[in-house]
């Protein structure tokens, strides 16, 4: 298991509430970030997935000796208007970006699933490919996400190599999943799609939104995940939630059943 980031970073994903992402923000000021970090240590977790912006949270936490949790970088390369359209960032920028957060200590860096998602549907394999390059000149791990499974396909059909795919992993069996129109509600538009592709993949593959965005119960949505193909799985989790979340994965992942259900290659010893 992975602590996702966004809500440390005060980015919430919640339907049509619109002061959530204020309120997640107003929660997480610096002690609250550390002690949730320690507190994920504590209960097993060695890594935050996280994006730049807290990368000197991040080195603050280590240089106080406070904990040594590693982290993977998202590397988003889009800006946004006013609107919340999104636009591509100038690749120099996307690039200064990456370094970034290399620089900070990433142990690992991939393609932000909508980053991936954008310059994919435009057929802008190249800027993702410089992406890629960037990481491994640096001798680091890297990987792509996506949130659409076709996205993934692109890329695999562009002969883009990796050492690690994101992907959103959810079944679509809650309420809000049902409505007409898309409003930050779902987030694996295909799940049946997604497991049977990405079990062929070689790579590990880390599921992230199982639960989501809190529509699925954590007992449901990590076990689909697991069940399902996935290597790894991205929270997002409060400090009051993280005991139980942790308990539950263990309890997921030592049944013995599961064993049948995740053979990789990569696992192989």
């Amino acid at each position: 298991m992975i602590i996702g980031g966004n809500l440390l970073s005060g980015w919430a994903h919640s339907r049509d509430l619109m002061y959530v992402s204020q309120l997640v923000t107003a929660y997480h000021n610096k002690d609250k970030i550390f002690a949730t970090l320690l507190l994920a240590e504590k209960c097993g977790i060695n890594t935050l997935l996280t994006n730049p912006i807290l990368c000197t949270i991040s080195d603050e936490y280590w240089k106080r000796d406070i904990g040594k949790i590693q982290f993977i970088s998202d590397c988003a390369g889009l800006n946004y208007d006013a609107q919340g359209q999104p636009s591509a960032a100038p690749v120099n920028e996307y690039m200064d970006r990456i370094k970034r957060a290399i620089d900070y200590g990433a142990i690992a860096c991939y393609i932000q699933g909508e980053t991936a998602d954008f310059y994919m549907r435009l057929g802008k394999q190249d800027v993702i490919a410089q992406a890629i390059q960037l990481v491994k000149d640096h001798n680091v791990l890297v990987g792509i996400g996506a949130h659409r499974i076709e996205t993934v396909k692109a890329c695999v059909d562009a002969g883009l190599t990796v050492d690690f795919w994101m992907k959103t992993l959810h079944h679509l069996n809650y309420w809000s999943a049902r409505h007409a129109e898309w409003h930050d509600n779902k987030y694996c538009f295909n799940p049946e799609e997604t497991i049977a592709y990405m079990r062929e993949l070689k790579e590990p593959v880390v599921a992230f939104k199982t639960m989501a965005a809190g529509a699925i119960h954590p007992q449901d949505g990590f076990r689909y995940a697991f069940e399902n193909g996935a290597d790894f799985i991205c929270a997002g989790m409060y400090d009051f939630q993280m005991v139980d979340d942790v308990n539950i994965a263990l309890e997921i992942l030592s049944d013995k059943k599961l064993a049948q259900v995740r053979q990789r290659g990569w696992m192989a010893v």
